[in-house]
């Protein structure tokens, strides 16, 4: 009988990097051929293809701002890249550019335009914003970064499967936390650290953002979940340095998902993504709320 490279959890993930001596991306594709019966090189090609619409999605509002449909969001990335190619950005290469593809991203999407949700639209930003920056930093090959993003992807299954990704469930730390664990597991092995390094950065970040809640402005999808887009690259980047430091993660990060969806689960249905709390029920909130 053939040996399955399915893992259900991320013990299972990291003792199958164990004894293969896999990166957790190499398992991730194995994985993908394996259930599918796809052959590898067009796994990795439709990944690439995924990478392609992320650049694009990330670097169009650069050049050219877009208005968001429900008119709250629109230009601020273009303003953040202005403000960086004028070398007065406080935050570094890698945040400042981190920072403005993913505020890019959310304006794609809001907008109507084309975007990876990674895992879900309304934090598909994080995962490209970092990615992409370090790609941009450290002259990235895209074969490493279509690595990356299976990497990113493990930590989106596993998630799913164990937790949930859905604000309406456990509120934006479910959405922007996965992303940002995505991109911080993602980002640690893009930079040569161990799978356990990975899934140890990936539980920091849910610890680090652990009960966020969900409060869209007017219902949409568009403020303040822009900028919590941005905090996440930010989060995510703390932990992936963090974790390459070397520096030990104490709660696994299949116990910290958990927690993070019990959390989720006890935050109260206003802060669930319905607009009927937190920024969305605030005086200037409750004039986009009809």
């Amino acid at each position: 009988m053939m040996e399955t490279t399915d893992f259900k959890n991320a013990a299972e993930l990291l003792e199958l990097c164990s004894r293969h001596q896999w990166m957790i991306s190499d398992v991730m594709k194995q994985r993908e051929c394996d259930l599918s019966e796809i052959p590898m090189d067009q796994i990795c090609h439709q990944m690439k293809h995924v990478l392609d619409i992320m650049k694009q999605s990330a670097a169009a509002p650069l050049r050219t701002p877009v208005k968001s449909m429900g008119g709250l969001i629109g230009g601020e990335s273009r303003k953040l890249e202005l403000h960086r190619n004028r070398g007065k950005s406080i935050c570094g290469s890698v945040l400042g550019r981190g920072i403005a593809c993913a505020m890019a991203v959310l304006e794609v999407n809001a907008s109507m335009g084309v975007i990876v949700a990674a895992p879900t639209a309304g934090s598909a930003g994080i995962v490209p914003g970092l990615l992409l920056a370090l790609q941009q930093e450290y002259h990235i090959s895209d074969d490493r970064m279509v690595d990356a993003l299976f990497n990113a992807g493990a930590v989106g299954y596993l998630a799913m499967r164990n937790a949930t990704v859905a604000g309406a469930v456990g509120g934006c730390q479910a959405e922007t936390g996965v992303a940002a664990a995505m991109a911080a597991s993602a980002a640690v092995e893009l930079m040569g650290g161990e799978p356990v390094q990975s899934l140890s950065a990936a539980s920091t970040v849910l610890m680090n953002m652990l009960g966020l809640v969900c409060d869209p402005v007017g219902g949409l999808v568009e403020y303040p979940c822009q900028n919590r887009n941005a905090s996440g690259v930010a989060n995510a980047l703390i932990a992936a340095e963090i974790a390459l430091s070397g520096i030990r993660q104490l709660i696994p990060f299949d116990e910290m998902l958990d927690t993070m969806y019990q959390v989720g689960k006890r935050i109260p249905y206003e802060l669930r993504e319905t607009a009927l709390g937190g920024c969305a029920a605030s005086p200037s909130g409750c004039r986009f709320c009809h």
